[in-house]
């Protein structure tokens, strides 16, 4: 671009003369404020040559225009303008890799961006960057052309033709001067492949240079772990095929020599408190080096100084490395930092739940010693509320203030409430019709509320529930519900007027005592009532014949009352109730039945769940239940007070309540199941990411191995057991959950459905 600048004078070039006016012309987006404002002569002032050369590069210099032309006429200064073009709006043709507004953004960052002006060297350079962005992506032969479009009133349209390619698709992974390990271990540790049979999905064998430098890092990591101190990566060459569509790696490194600990000691300010810090150091002499179980030892020393109220404890390893022999002393230097306090806790991305839902879940509080375990105790909390999918709990300096921070708690909210509405076919039922309104965090309070409704054949139910965790201030919560069910339990016998009727409502009262301990107290009134008939299954009229109603023959009507005590314990240490990875969680309950009703029973309850997060997105867990019941009076074991096994949620791959004492249809010539007294359930799950996902907790498969049975009121323990594969979704509507369970040996009578699906729990 050529700057020209002309300076007419009346009066002769040499001449200088006072300005009695300045006036600019051209003008068409900028404001004439802005180039006064970048002029270096003003009315009244003399004008000279030397000053408007100054002025010339002065307004140049802004950007704003590409040519400046400076005149005289008279003791007039005037000002010839012609502005740059501005950009009205950029697009992209062909671009399917990149998201668009996110490249807008970068592309802003250079200069390059909508009501910007135009400046062709910006877009040079911004061809230049997209097409370093493709390259690391393995697009190498990817091409990227702009061009711009002239527009009304001195504006341009920029666009970014894209021309993407194939990616680039590696042909062979080499090592060079590896002794101690075999290529073929170094390049199971690596995310890129040559390629397999699921590469189509995976895309493993899809070059990146991203994915590249992590795997740098990863085989890095396994040399340090495995006592190679002194590894090195000393170059990585990556070769292009001259077609762009193949990859060649070569990685070379020097392994060095393999160290073992000989000494490892304290330095620094330890507070008094080197034995207790020592023990956190699993590292000991005669051990194979490895840095990640020093970084697991500096971590640990830096949380129990945290602990302290020390939140900036740094541990820092000093290796005295002594090559001839093989060996290294590390010295952790500590250093503890100040002692801090939290000036506040500041809540962020919670849009829907309200601050004191959060905030009363917090153990770290505002104007007391920093914690570390408070705020890991707090973030587990959050965790276990089951609103949020992630929370992450982190701290910040107070400006001005060296003993002082602030703890920042983000959180990602889920969706909490659903309304449904739908219906359903079964060959039993026929035609189902549900619909139900759930809201778990009911106007961000924290309170739950439901109201379901389900209407079949055999089945109809209604339910009103309502759950606050925070009925009273200390933490006391509140569960009640209202219900009305009705049955016609082995409806196929082809006795229309067999039915079970239940109308009842509960309350229970949890009070805690721990952080993660909580007793419950509750109680209720149900009432039950039973139709016969002479096609009564027999086990039902059995049951009807011990209150001496329903003689053969004769229909009749069995009333009963249930006034329950209920008292349970329940003691939750996961890590999150929504997808937990960590911990366990316990519980036992019994119910009784009290001499009030005409019910007289007791059922005991177990359950022990535990987590353990093998690595990164993969965990393995384990599920266990136990339930028994017996009778106490004169009455009969309530035959509504039944436990039922199969299906998900206990054994998958059988139908739901299918396992376990049955009885022996005369009319359709099959066994139908009754339930039993008692049970045990057992589960086995391995949960990991779908491939190519990474560490996607809300899309994941697992496997499984289940086993269980209901029994009767003489206990056999034989178990039905299963094993299959599924997938799990944390969807808008809930935790979705899809299985296919194969039976392991069923029994001849056994009731078989490998495809089952659940809303809801975790097992």
């Amino acid at each position: 671009m050529v700057l020209t600048a002309c300076i007419s004078l009346n009066v002769g070039a040499a001449e200088s003369f006072v300005v009695k006016d300045i006036r600019v012309e051209g003008l068409q987006r900028v404001e004439p404020g802005t180039v006064f404002s970048y002029l270096p002569v003003q009315v009244g002032d003399t004008f000279t040559e030397e000053k408007g050369a100054e002025a010339i590069k002065a307004l140049y210099s802004t950007g704003f225009f590409r040519d400046v032309q400076i005149q005289a006429q008279g003791n007039v200064l005037i000002v010839i303008i012609e502005e740059r073009p501005t950009i009205s709006r950029i697009e992209f043709t062909g671009m399917k890799e990149f998201d668009q507004e996110n490249i807008r953004k970068s592309l802003k960052a250079v200069g390059v961006g909508e009501a910007r002006f135009y400046d062709k060297a910006l877009i040079d350079k911004a061809e230049q960057e997209l097409k370093r962005a493709y390259i690391g992506k393995g697009l190498y032969a990817a091409e990227i052309v702009a061009t711009v479009t002239p527009l009304e009133r001195n504006q341009v349209a920029v666009y970014f033709n894209v021309d993407e390619g194939p990616v680039a698709k590696i042909q062979e992974i080499s090592f060079i001067g590896n002794e101690a390990f075999s290529e073929s271990t170094l390049k199971s540790e690596m995310q890129l492949k040559t390629g397999g049979w699921l590469s189509w999905y995976t895309k493993d064998n899809l070059y990146s240079k991203q994915k590249l430098t992590a795997d740098l890092e990863t085989i890095r990591s396994y040399y340090l772990n495995r006592g190679y101190l002194e590894f090195i990566i000393e170059s990585t060459q990556v070769s292009i095929t001259p077609d762009k569509k193949g990859v060649y790696l070569t990685i070379s490194v020097s392994e060095g020599k393999k160290f073992t600990i000989k000494n490892i000691s304290l330095a620094g300010d330890t507070l008094g408190k080197e034995a207790e810090l020592i023990q956190l150091v699993t590292l000991k002499s005669g051990d194979t080096f490895s840095s990640a179980r020093l970084t697991e030892s500096t971590k640990a020393i830096a949380e129990i100084l945290g602990s302290y109220g020390y939140a900036f404890a740094s541990v820092n390893p000093q290796p005295d490395v002594r090559r001839e022999l093989s060996e290294v002393d590390l010295t952790l230097v500590v250093d503890p930092g100040r002692r801090v306090y939290v000036r506040q806790v500041n809540i962020s991305g919670n849009a829907k739940t309200r601050d004191v839902v959060i905030r009363r879940e917090m153990r770290q509080f505002e104007s007391s010693w920093f914690d570390s375990d408070k705020v890991d105790l707090s973030k587990k909390r959050l965790g276990r509320l089951g609103y949020f999918t992630e929370t992450d709990i982190s701290t910040e300096d107070v400006p001005g203030s060296p003993d002082q921070v602030d703890v920042n708690v983000a959180v990602k909210e889920k969706p909490t409430g659903a309304v449904t509405l739908g219906a359903g076919f079964s060959t039993t039922e026929k035609l189902i019709l549900s619909a139900g309104i759930n809201q778990d965090n009911a106007f961000g309070t924290g309170t739950a509320i439901g109201l379901n409704f389900a209407m079949g054949k055999i089945n109809q139910n209604l339910t009103l529930s309502n759950y606050d965790p925070y009925f009273t201030e200390d933490g006391i919560s509140r569960y009640t519900d209202l219900f009305y069910r009705s049955s016609k339990p082995l409806y196929y016998t082809g006795d229309p007027n067999y039915q079970i009727k239940s109308v009842g409502s509960n309350i229970k009262l949890g009070v805690p005592y721990t952080e993660v301990d909580r007793v419950f107290f509750g109680t209720g009134v149900e009432a039950y009532q039973i139709n016969t008939t002479s096609n009564t299954p027999q086990p039902y009229l059995s049951y009807a014949q011990n209150y001496g109603i329903a003689a053969p023959g004769y229909p009749g009507t069995l009333t009963t009352y249930n006034i329950p005590f209920t008292v349970g314990w329940a003691r939750d240490g996961r890590d999150s109730a929504m997808i937990p990875s960590t911990g366990s969680l316990e519980q036992l309950s019994a119910e009784v039945g009290t001499p009030a009703g005409n019910m007289t029973f007791y059922r005991i309850y177990g359950q022990y769940q535990k987590y353990h997060s093998i690595s990164k997105g993969q965990i393995l867990s384990f599920n266990s239940e136990v339930g028994y019941s017996q009778a106490y009076g004169n009455n009969p074991f309530p035959i509504t007070k039944n436990y039922y096994v199969g299906g998900i949620g206990s054994v998958r791959g059988y139908s739901p309540g299918s396992l376990g004492p049955q009885y022996y249809n005369t009319t359709t010539y099959q066994n139908q199941p009754t339930g039993g007294q008692s049970k045990i359930v057992v589960n086995g799950e391995y949960t990991f990411p779908v491939p190519g996902s990474g560490t996607d907790k809300t899309l994941r498969l697992f496997t499984f191995v289940d086993g269980g049975n209901a029994f009767g009121e003489n206990i056999n323990l034989v178990l039905n057991y299963s094993y299959g594969l599924g997938i799990s979704w944390i969807s808008p509507l809930g935790p979705l959950k899809f299985s296919y369970g194969i039976p392991y040996k069923p029994y001849p009578t056994a009731n078989v459905q490998r495809l089952q699906f659940q809303v809801g729990t975790a097992f």
